[in-house]
């Protein structure tokens, strides 16, 4: 496997996740397909769209305080232009009154597109919150 690859899709994930840490969902927009999917929690249902995506990091980041967030454990493949990037995580925020403690595992599948690495699909893994 082609380290380069392997390193810009690891740079594709991080800039991804410091974009929605720092509150500026509009920066995912460029990062994600217009018809990405995600899975919610134990697959519970999805979504499809790049706008319904945005909406959801959206309404986290205008109604949560994040205090800590940790990943760890990153596991990333590359074959051809698909990368599938999971790792750890875990999450303490605040949110409508409350604190939480949330951890999990994040899988991304990510596709290499005109020289570039974008999010088509997530799914939110083993997730678990409770009361902080």
């Amino acid at each position: 496997m082609d380290e380069s690859q392997r390193e810009s899709a690891a740079a594709a994930m991080r800039q991804i996740n410091q974009a929605w840490l720092k509150g500026q969902v509009e920066d995912l927009a460029p990062l994600v397909h217009s018809e990405i999917v995600m899975c919610f929690p134990d697959f519970a249902g999805k979504i499809q769209g790049r706008e319904d995506f945005l909406a959801g990091f959206r309404d986290f980041c205008q109604n949560a305080t994040i205090e800590e967030f940790h990943e760890c454990d990153q596991q990333l493949d590359v074959v051809g232009d698909t990368a599938v990037v999971n790792f750890r995580y875990e999450m303490v925020y605040q949110r409508s009154g409350g604190r939480y403690r949330a951890n999990g595992r994040d899988l991304w599948v990510l596709e290499k597109r005109e020289g570039s690495w974008i999010a088509v699909w997530r799914a939110m893994l083993e997730m678990k919150e409770d009361a902080a």
